[in-house]
């Protein structure tokens, strides 16, 4: 139960992404029910996106929570900023980040702000084309997150140092 309570205390920021109510047409009518999409995040590089279902919208909203915190996943932030351009496309939903200079601010709009607003980046600018499914977008933003690798890391992968790596 201790490691119930840490990873709550871990995640200070959560947020609603989008909710949505489907129905399933049966002989006595309708059947409703509801899934939510929801990110958290601690705002230092730690961010985690989940999709919960259930016959009602606050189970559903506690679920995606939970799926959230299992999904969280570490990625580097360098200076307030990622440390490179990410371009991913997830189903029919494209989404590019690029790193910005400090002061631009989050440059970005629904899921994906709530995605760089969870991790605590402050500097980012994104687009995203084709497919604006919240939920796609959503996971076009954590795929584009997993592939950043900082500088040290990609210095090390090559067998070089990281000023060898800038000049």
């Amino acid at each position: 139960m201790k490691n119930k309570y840490k990873q709550d205390d871990e995640f200070v920021f959560d947020r609603v992404i989008d909710t949505n109510r489907v129905s399933k047409v049966v002989k006595g009518g309708r059947n409703f029910r509801f899934n939510a999409t929801m990110v958290v995040g601690d705002k230092n590089g730690k961010v985690g996106v989940g999709l919960g279902k259930a016959n009602e919208i606050v189970a559903a909203i506690n679920k995606a929570k939970d799926i959230a915190k299992k999904n969280a996943f570490k990625f580097p932030i360098r200076n307030g900023t990622i440390p490179h351009q990410a371009d991913v496309k997830f189903c029919g939903s494209k989404v590019l980040l690029k790193p910005a200079a400090p002061g631009t601010g989050v440059i970005a709009g629904g899921p994906i702000r709530a995605l760089m607003e969870a991790a605590g980046v402050e500097n980012v600018l994104t687009k995203s084309y084709g497919s604006n499914t919240k939920h796609n977008i959503a996971k076009a933003g954590v795929i584009a997150l997993k592939e950043l690798r900082s500088h040290e890391e990609v210095a090390r992968l090559r067998g070089k140092t990281v000023s060898e790596l800038m000049a």
